[in-house]
């Protein structure tokens, strides 16, 4: 049966990091949560638990979304449940760095289908239920490298860029129909995968920020929950940098 009542947000990739802040900040604006996981099970049902410990609601949704057979099976469960869809979140990503003349080909198609190829899934899926409503919110996590590029990160780099591409055009496209589609390039920011930079690197890095300081998930889902809002009514095609004031 539709519940068409509820505001409903879909957020990819969300049983960690960037995704379980922006999971958890919706939830606490009041949207009805699809929490989207691949492998992570456990991690995610932890995200739902903590929605749902704060008031929340929330649901989990298992899918691959460099799959096309994944999303439309998830899209037909969105569509069967709740009719509609408010906001899509696309924030599903992997990284496989290393320098361009070590690229494997397989380092290369995994990043650009978990970062790329996944957005074009999702965000066609998305508007065709937002086309029917007239009204939706579509926001692509990318990433300032998209813009500046990075040694080490040719595949990630040209992923992220293709997603910036790719959100002007969704947005020219999707405006007529009342559907914003927006993308917000975060900088440096602490998570299990910065984690793992060394020390020295890490301090080298935060020496490029002018608020000398790595950025937190929280900002990247404050940003996420303003885009997402009826506050940014009349944003559309942007690229809103979450950086501290890196790229500039």
């Amino acid at each position: 049966m539709e519940n068409t009542a509820v505001k409903t947000a879909l957020v990819t990739g969300a049983s960690r990091g960037i995704g379980a802040a922006i999971a958890k900040k919706l939830a606490a604006r009041g949207f009805m949560v699809i929490i989207n996981y691949g492998h992570s099970s456990a991690a995610a049902e932890e995200v739902k638990n903590q929605i749902e410990q704060a008031g929340g609601q929330a649901v989990l949704m298992q899918g691959d979304v460099s799959s096309g057979d994944d999303v439309d099976r998830m899209f037909k469960d969105i569509k069967k449940t709740w009719g509609k869809l408010d906001v899509l979140v696309n924030n599903a990503g992997i990284n496989r760095d290393t320098l361009l003349v070590r690229m494997k080909e397989d380092q290369w198609d995994a990043v650009l289908s978990t970062d790329l190829k996944s957005v074009f899934f999702t965000t066609k899926a998305a508007a065709s239920l937002m086309m029917r409503q007239r009204s939706g919110s579509i926001i692509n996590i990318a990433s300032v490298v998209g813009i500046t590029g990075n040694a080490g990160q040719a595949n990630y780099a040209a992923a992220k860029a293709g997603v910036i591409g790719f959100t002007k055009s969704a947005a020219k496209e999707l405006a007529a129909r009342g559907i914003r589609v927006n993308a917000i390039a975060p900088g440096f920011i602490e998570t299990d995968m910065t984690d793992a930079i060394p020390e020295k690197i890490r301090e080298g890095m935060l020496e490029t920020i002018p608020l000398r300081r790595g950025g937190k998930a929280e900002d990247v889902a404050n940003a996420v929950a303003f885009l997402a809002s009826d506050d940014a009514g009349y944003i559309t095609g942007q690229v809103l940098k979450v950086d501290g004031g890196m790229v500039m």
